[in-house]
């Protein structure tokens, strides 16, 4: 006898998918810069107003360069990069924990010729991400380790 899956349990269909969770484009094109990047909402509840999502980027791909009020948090599952947050540069690698303050500055890139995927917990209601301005990513520059980091396009 099939017995059906509660919708609460989604189970993993292997390769960093799950069942009944649409695989989807990370933003809409042109919204932002981005390369190669994908998102799954795998969990959205309204009553703790919190939602966690997977993305994943391909080898070379990275998310937007932004900022925004809410803070969130971030775990890498899969793969190593590096990580743009606020003045500094970080090797992400499986595991690892980053939780990105109000208004920071930040970014993840796919740098070790794999895929990076990670879980992001964010609020379910939101601001919208702020892009630099001209001004913003030329003091973002000035920072050599941050130059090399965004060079990498």
């Amino acid at each position: 006898m099939d017995i059906e899956q509660p919708s609460h349990f989604r189970p993993s269909k292997g390769d960093f998918r799950w069942e009944a969770v649409a695989h989807q484009p990370y933003k809409q094109d042109g919204s932002a810069p981005f390369k190669d990047i994908s998102r799954q909402v795998l969990f959205h509840e309204d009553s703790l107003g919190c939602e966690l999502r997977y993305f994943e980027m391909d080898a070379g791909g990275y998310s937007t360069l932004e900022r925004h009020e809410h803070s969130h948090a971030v775990m890498i599952l899969r793969g190593q990069g590096d990580c743009l947050l606020g003045d500094e540069v970080y090797p992400v690698k499986q595991f690892d924990l980053v939780t990105i303050p109000s208004w920071t500055w930040h970014q993840f890139r796919a740098t070790a010729g794999e895929p990076l995927g990670f879980l992001c917990m964010v609020n379910v209601v939101r601001d919208r991400p702020q892009l630099p301005t001209e001004e913003e990513f030329t003091r973002l520059m000035a920072t050599p380790a941050i130059a090399r980091f965004l060079e990498r396009s």
